[in-house]
This record gives structure tokens, C-alpha cells and sequence, in this order.
């Protein structure tokens, strides 16, 4: 999939690219710095511009999570949709029901599939963590991923000796 969008996007800059798969759902950070550095982008670059990109959804999403919701549950296959979705996420997030803001950090943090900070924000609204807590530590989040997701694919840090 991720390839499809990069080929998609080509002839775009590289930066724009490796923002605008970061941007995205699944993908995210842990898509876009591969991605960045597969483009020939400079490791600082390929963290910043990924890390801004995760970063640029997260803010609609708490903010509107709230009101859409409401709208989208007046129609019932949307309403089914959404209860699948936050009973999904409820499930993955025993970190951020437990600890609020820090279980947020470490949830986002953590580089593995259904982390991350779409997840991470729809969680934030599930268990009711204030905007004002749980932005702060989406970012917080978002650059302890990137620190991660960067470190392994420079092969500095290796999983299977962790």
C-alpha cells in the first residue's frame, strides 16, 4: 500500500512524500522515516519531516473526534463502524486508561502496528484525556518513535537483541 501511494506521488519532492506518508493512518512515522530514507533523504530530515507529518492529523482528531462522532452515529452503518473502531482501541489501551497522559506517551511511543498517534488520539478521547494533557503527549510520543523507528533502520539499534 505504501508503495502504491510513493509511486502515486512521484515526482513530488522527497520531503513532501515522506510527510505525506507519515500523515497517514497504519503508516505513520514508522512508514514514513523507511520510506524518507529509501528516497535518499538525510536521517535529521527523514525524523523531523515524519515526525511532522505524524504530528499534522492529531490536533483534527481531538479536537473534532467529539462533535463527528455525534454526527456520524445518527447513521447506522457508520454508528456500527465506530463501535468496532473504539472497541478496538479500548482493547489496545489498557496503557491510557490506566496512567492518562504517560500511558499515552508510552502507547504512542511504542513502535509496533495499532501504536501509534491516530490511535493514540482516538484513545485520548475514549478515555478522556484533556487536550491540554494528551497533545503534549502525542508529541511526546510521536519523537520517542521517531528516536526508535530512526535508530533501527540506521541499524543502530537492533530488536532481536533487546
Amino acid at each position: 500500500m505504501i508503495e502504491n501511494v510513493v509511486e502515486m506521488m512521484s515526482g513530488m519532492p522527497e520531503e513532501v512524500v515522506a510527510f505525506i506518508v507519515s500523515a497517514m493512518p497504519i503508516a505513520e512515522l514508522r512508514g514514513g522515516i523507511p520510506v524518507a530514507l529509501k528516497l535518499g533523504i538525510d536521517w535529521r530530515t527523514a525524523f523531523l519531516v515524519c515526525a511532522a507529518g505524524n504530528f499534522l492529523p492529531i490536533i483534527p482528531i481531538i479536537y473534532l473526534m467529539g462533535p463527528l462522532e455525534g454526527l456520524f452515529r445518527r447513521w447506522p452503518p457508520m454508528d456500527r463502524f465506530m463501535t468496532r473502531l473504539f472497541a478496538r482501541t479500548r482493547r489496545r489501551s489498557g496503557l491510557v486508561e490506566r496512567y492518562e497522559a504517560l500511558g499515552l506517551i508510552a502507547f504512542v511511543a511504542i513502535p509496533l502496528p495499532v501504536t501509534g498517534a491516530w490511535t493514540g488520539a482516538l484513545a485520548a478521547h475514549l478515555f478522556g484525556v484533556r487536550p491540554r494533557f494528551a497533545i503534549p503527549a502525542i508529541i511526546c510520543g510521536i519523537l520517542i518513535a521517531g528516536v526508535v523507528v530512526t535508530l533501527l533502520t540506521q541499524g543502530v539499534l537492533h530488536l532481536w537483541r533487546l
